[in-house]
C-alpha cells in the first residue's frame, strides 16, 4: 500500500426535492434528483494502529475536528460491523460551506468509508459497508458512490446511475447556516400528514442538458420557501442567481442556504461566478459541472 490514501467528497446538490408527507414517525418522506458537483473536500488516510482524524482548509474553523466528525463516526460504524478493520489517521481538508445543503459532512463520511473499504479490500456493496453509511447520516448512502440518480424515502431508496452529461452551474452560499432541523418545522407537517403539490416529472436516463434542464422545471425544492422564510438570504441569492446572465434555472439545495443556477455552457457559468463574487464578495460561489 502506497502512504496514504485519498478520496474526493463532492458537493450534493439536490436538483429537486419533493417532500410527499412526514411519516408516523416523525420523519420526512421525500423525492429528490441528486447530483455531484466538482468542487469538493478532500480527505487522506494514512493506516495507523489508532483512528485520528486532523481538519484544515478554508471552512475548517466551522467544520470542526472533534469526537463527533462525521468522518470519525463513519469509520466507528465500520469498525463496529468489521472485527480487526484496518484504520488509520485522516486528514480532511475542508473547502465546502458548512451546515449549507449541499452534503458536505455527509459526502466526507461517505469518502471516509470509500477509504476503508480500500484499504480493507471491501467492495462498496458490501452489507457492512451499506449499514454503516445508513447508521452515519441519511445522505451518506447516495454520498458512498457519487453520481446523479434518484433518492427516495428519508435517503436510504436510491436509483440507479442516470449517465446525465455535465451541466454547467454555479453554486452560491450567503454566509448563513441554516438548521435542516428549522426548515422542516417551519414546513408545519403533523405527522402522518401527506404533502405535496404535484408528482416528480419523469427523468429518463441519458438525458441531453436541453431535455432535463426542461424536466427540472416541471420539479421544485419544497424547502425553498420555509428556508427562505428563515434566512432572507436564500431569496436574495435566488434572485442573484436567476438575474445572471445565461442562466436557466435557479434553485436552493437540500434544506439550504446553498442555491445553484444551471447555463447552457461553462464559459456562462464562470462568467457568471465572477461576477457575483465582485457583486457579493462575502459570498461563497463557485462555478462548477454537474454530473
Amino acid at each position: 500500500m502506497s502512504s496514504s490514501l485519498q478520496a474526493r467528497a463532492p458537493a450534493k446538490i439536490n436538483l429537486t426535492l419533493h417532500v410527499l408527507g412526514r411519516r408516523e414517525d416523525g420523519y420526512h418522506e421525500l423525492l429528490s434528483l441528486v447530483a455531484f458537483a466538482g468542487v469538493c473536500d478532500h480527505l487522506r488516510l494514512t493506516q495507523a494502529d489508532t483512528l485520528s482524524l486532523s481538519v484544515d482548509g478554508p471552512t475548517s474553523q466551522a467544520a470542526g475536528g472533534g469526537d463527533d466528525n462525521l468522518v470519525l463516526r463513519a469509520a466507528r460504524n465500520l469498525a463496529a460491523r468489521v472485527e480487526g478493520l484496518k484504520v488509520g489517521a485522516f486528514a480532511l481538508t475542508k473547502h465546502l460551506p458548512v451546515a449549507a445543503g449541499i452534503g458536505g459532512g455527509s459526502s466526507d463520511a461517505a469518502a471516509a468509508l470509500r477509504l476503508l473499504a480500500r484499504l480493507n479490500d471491501l467492495p462498496l456493496d458490501d452489507p457492512r459497508v451499506i449499514e454503516a453509511a445508513r447508521t452515519t447520516g441519511a445522505d451518506v448512502p447516495v454520498c458512498l458512490d457519487p453520481g446523479a440518480r434518484m433518492m427516495a424515502g428519508v435517503g436510504e431508496q436510491l436509483g440507479p446511475k442516470l449517465g446525465f452529461a455535465a451541466i454547467a452551474a454555479v453554486l452560491v452560499n450567503p454566509g448563513v447556516a441554516v438548521e435542516t432541523k428549522s426548515v422542516f418545522a417551519e414546513l408545519g407537517l403533523k405527522p402522518g400528514q401527506p404533502y405535496g403539490f404535484g408528482k416528480h416529472p419523469a427523468v429518463e436516463p441519458n438525458m441531453g442538458a436541453d431535455a432535463l434542464i426542461a424536466t427540472l422545471k416541471k420539479g421544485r425544492n419544497d424547502l425553498e420557501d420555509p428556508a427562505g422564510v428563515i434566512a432572507r438570504e436564500v431569496v436574495a441569492a435566488l434572485a442573484v442567481l436567476g438575474a445572471a446572465r445565461g442562466a436557466r434555472l435557479a434553485r436552493m439545495s437540500g434544506s439550504g442556504a446553498t442555491c445553484f443556477a444551471l447555463f447552457s455552457d461553462r464559459h456562462q457559468a464562470a462568467r457568471a461566478a465572477r461576477v457575483i463574487r465582485r457583486d457579493h464578495p462575502k459570498w461563497w460561489s463557485r462555478a462548477t459541472l454537474l454530473r
